[in-house]
């Protein structure tokens, strides 16, 4: 499915319009919806699932009536790929902090990488990430994690339908991911380095598709902007 980008009237988006974004790296996903509401001048707006500042890719914008559908957008399936790091592990699991904990890894052989992913196929329990933003007695867990205080969470159910290791080149293992909302990539990449036994970390991520829409079909924030700024002129 195709972004909508009907005209650059600010009328239509505030009546309500579907946008596809890829989001840029270091940006957050609240810095794109800063940015297009500066641009379109509109107040209502919101995304269908949070990026990561270090992943790209897919991004559901929705304006105007269009944001009743965010919750249903966000529900459906996933697609990313992306990179782990074996030898080492981070306290958030990616590039946020520092990596250490190292461990060889020059003995695993490309079955042995391929086989670590049955695992975590199929219906499965999870564990989230100490620093995210599910919250624990009213506070998010990654403000407990920053202060080095420890919050236990549980395991939640989510599904991943497919997790294939499509390129080796160790310590970087490429990969895609099909899986349900709720699933934290960087646990899949922590879960995984401890089924290989010498850790693993989420170096790069790309969000490819949510349910039928794809990042191909996505605008980058400089085209965005560029079609917005012509349509006022």
């Amino acid at each position: 499915m195709e972004s909508i980008l009907p005209d650059s009237s600010s009328n239509v988006f505030e009546e309500g319009s579907v946008v596809l974004i890829d989001k840029p790296l270091e940006w957050t996903s609240f810095d794109v919806i800063r940015k297009m509401r500066s641009a379109l001048r509109i107040k209502k707006i919101g995304h269908a699932g949070t990026l990561d500042p270090l992943a790209t890719g897919l991004l559901i914008v929705c304006t105007g009536r269009f944001t009743k559908k965010i919750n249903e957008f966000m529900a459906q399936e996933k697609e990313y790929t992306g990179t782990f790091t074996l030898g080492a592990t981070t306290p958030t699991y990616d590039l946020e902090s520092e990596p250490g904990h190292f461990l060889d890894y020059n003995h695993l052989t490309a079955e042995q990488l391929l086989q670590a992913t049955l695992p975590f196929t199929g219906n499965i329990r999870q564990v989230p990430p100490a620093h995210s933003a599910i919250k624990k007695d009213g506070k998010r867990v990654y403000e407990l994690a920053r202060k080095g205080i420890e919050v236990k969470l549980d395991p939640r159910p989510v599904t991943i339908k497919t997790f294939e290791i499509t390129h080796i080149d160790l310590p970087a293992v490429q990969f895609r991911v099909v899986c349900s909302t709720g699933t934290y990539i960087r646990s899949l990449a922590n879960d995984y380095g401890k089924e290989l036994g010498c850790g693993a970390y989420l170096s790069s991520l790309r969000r490819t598709r949510i349910g039928s829409f794809t990042v191909a079909d996505a605008m980058k924030m400089e085209q965005f902007v560029s079609k917005v700024t012509k349509g006022d002129k």
